[in-house]
């Protein structure tokens, strides 16, 4: 938390890759709270707010957590086909051929 408390931005890329266990919940929960209205965070993820609970596996510390990030914030939502499913089929096609119609 000592390091946390000298950032100026926080990071947490692929929010909801994998699931947390309740201490990790819990820990990240501590993160984003010892942030509020204190330093920018930043979080990717491809769930929206209502599945977060399978990340954190608690209503009450979802709830809280999302409450925190939101407030003050701007929500990007992104949609229509993935920029890297796009590349992989692109540098497959290149390497291999395209694929028979």
């Amino acid at each position: 938390m000592k390091e946390i408390k000298t950032l100026d931005l926080l990071i947490l890329d692929e929010l909801g890759f994998i699931p947390f266990h309740k201490n990790g919940a819990e820990l990240l929960f501590s993160v984003i709270a010892e942030c509020y209205e204190l330093r920018s965070v930043i979080v990717t993820s491809n769930l929206e707010f209502g599945d977060w609970n399978t990340v954190f596996g608690d209503n009450r510390l979802t709830t809280a957590s999302i409450d925190r990030l939101v407030h003050h914030a701007y929500i990007l939502a992104f949609t229509g086909p993935s920029n890297r499913l796009k590349q992989a089929l692109t540098s497959r096609d290149t390497e291999l051929g395209p694929t028979p119609k």
